[in-house]
């Protein structure tokens, strides 16, 4: 049954917020939008305050509002990855951050395949980088959806077939419109509206519902209750041995990666200077409290007995609806359509983000390199507009033509695809002593190792064999028919191993090849570059400059 006065808050906050994305292509506008630094990285000038939103809005999504407390409901203890993995994030990035910045301001990069490119002298390096950004970014743009799609499940909207995609369908269809003619400065403007409606309905929530059951206490004996009744080993309040060590890396293994994706660092390149990323890097913690205040609510909803709905399109319970549930449950009808209006806007920022860094990463790294070398900026702005739209449906048709819980799983594969660009891109940042075709063949190493060790992970519950998420049980290792952990249950993120492999490689190849003194490709930076800074003469004008020159 439609919630109708949820469903009329909810539709009245998105047609501000469609308002908002079109009066965006006025704010703080620049002489022209057809240009890369204009539309894709919105000038970059944005200060302090944008940044903070922007990078926020970008990185702590509609999916994590609604995927870390479904987490903490299913499995317990390990949901709490995201506390840790966020805390640290921000001091293991700062300097690396900075370093990109500078270089990518004095030669004018778009993403960090621009910078493999000019570091190493290698169109195959940069093509590699950039394909597998597109690929790790594709399932998070869908997971955007099924964070959209929760909230209009629980609203009532969950109808069966093509019919019941069809909200979704004209929910982006205008974020496709509104971001098409206004670039970057869409979500950053909007950005303003999402964090703010989330800080306001988890602070209420966390202040207020725990009272309505017996207090913190009480919800974690209940969650304790639930656990202990549970069939699997892992599931409970506390982390077990089998899983500790998953837990480790899996939260060291997301820190490292999530500076990697291509979206994260396009709020990074388009603030004004390293004095606004510094004071975010400082001030981006404050959304690891809310978070972790977050994910406590899948606690919340054990002790209010809270039941999945049942997802029509493929017959199964979706936990993705655990908090939108609870928040129906337990407020009324406004305060509950704010807060689904809050998680549904917190899709189509990231969103939007997400699929502007795929289309810079298309137009620059592959349109570009190979099909139009001659390209001016017009027409790689006009490029980055189209490819942006195919993204956005080529994510929706994503969500349709398969189960959504898949599309978490690949999420999860993201993560393990996107740290084997680690040593080309961050690494690069501070030495360049790994041989470009020594990183090329990491990479394929540790990409193909990698998959072949995801394929290994079934997952039961989804009735799935192959490709079921990311933690593997130490004894299924084997290293040319030795199992150095034979025997035990002990789990890992794959993402962490694959990533060793790729270094070692990374290094034994690189030893080989100084040896031989195979050529290395051509340095476009100079060590100056990585310390340049806002007023700097040695820093590219952007494209409003350039047009006034």
């Amino acid at each position: 049954m439609i919630q109708w006065p949820e469903l009329i808050v909810f539709t009245i906050l998105f047609l501000v917020v469609t308002v908002m994305g079109f009066l965006a292509s006025r704010w703080q506008r620049g002489s022209t939008l057809d240009h890369l630094d204009e539309w894709g990285l919105g000038g970059r000038k944005f200060g302090a305050w944008i940044t903070w939103f922007l990078v926020g809005g970008d990185l702590y999504t509609a999916y994590t509002f609604v995927a870390v407390p479904a987490l903490l409901f299913g499995a317990g203890a390990t949901g709490f990855f995201a506390l840790p993995y966020t805390v640290i994030l921000y001091p293991l990035v700062f300097l690396p951050v900075l370093r990109l910045w500078s270089v990518s301001r004095v030669h004018g990069y778009v993403t960090p395949a621009d910078f493999v490119r000019g570091r190493y002298g290698s169109s195959l390096l940069a093509f590699l980088v950039a394909v597998t950004g597109l690929f790790a970014t594709m399932p998070y743009i869908a997971l955007q959806l099924v964070g959209l799609e929760a909230v209009l499940r629980t609203m009532g909207l969950n109808g069966s077939g093509l019919l019941g995609h069809l909200p979704l369908l004209v929910a982006f269809i205008i974020l496709a419109v509104y971001t098409y003619q206004s670039g970057l400065r869409a979500p950053a403007l909007i950005a303003f509206v999402k964090d703010i409606l989330i800080y306001v309905v988890i602070l209420v929530a966390v202040l207020y519902l725990p009272s309505q059951f017996g207090g913190w206490g009480a919800i974690f004996d209940a969650a304790d209750a639930k656990f202990q009744a549970s069939e699997s080993q892992t599931d409970n309040v506390l982390l077990g041995p089998n899983n500790q060590l998953q837990y480790i890396t899996l939260a060291l293994g997301s820190a490292l990666a999530l500076f990697l994706y291509p979206h994260s660092l396009t709020g990074i390149l388009a603030s004004r200077g390293r004095n606004v990323i510094k004071r975010n890097m400082m001030a981006l913690p404050a959304y690891s409290l809310l978070l972790g205040l977050l994910a406590l609510l899948g606690y919340v909803a054990i002790a209010a007995g809270v039941q999945p709905i049942t997802n029509n399109a493929t017959g199964r319970p979706d936990t993705n609806t655990i908090i939108p549930v609870l928040f129906d449950n337990e407020f009324g009808s406004l305060f509950a359509g704010l807060a689904f209006a809050a998680i549904g806007i917190g899709a189509l920022v990231p969103a939007a983000i997400m699929s502007i860094a795929a289309a810079n990463l298309w137009t620059r790294n592959i349109y570009k390199e190979y099909i139009r070398k001659d390209a001016t900026p017009k027409q790689e702005a006009q490029q980055a507009k189209l490819a942006s739209l195919v993204v956005k449906f080529g994510a929706v048709l994503f969500i349709v033509a398969i189960d959504p819980q898949f599309s978490i799983d690949l999420q999860l594969i993201g993560g393990v695809i996107i740290l084997q660009t680690l040593p080309a891109v961050a690494i690069a940042l501070y030495t360049r002593w790994l041989h470009r075709w020594a990183l090329v063949a990491g990479w394929a190493a540790g990409m193909g190792y990698g998959m072949y060790l995801l394929y290994l992970i079934p997952n039961p519950a989804a009735g799935r064999q192959h490709f079921g998420g990311s933690a593997l049980a130490l004894d299924k290792l084997n290293l040319l028919g030795w199992q150095p952990f034979a025997g035990s249950t002990v789990q890992i993120y794959v993402g962490f191993v694959a990533l060793t492999v790729n270094l070692v490689v990374a290094v034994a190849v690189t030893a080989v090849l100084r040896a031989t003194r195979t050529a290395e490709g051509d340095d476009q930076t100079h060590p100056s570059d990585y310390h340049a800074d806002e007023g700097s003469p040695r820093l590219k004008p952007v494209a409003d400059a350039v047009a006034e020159a």
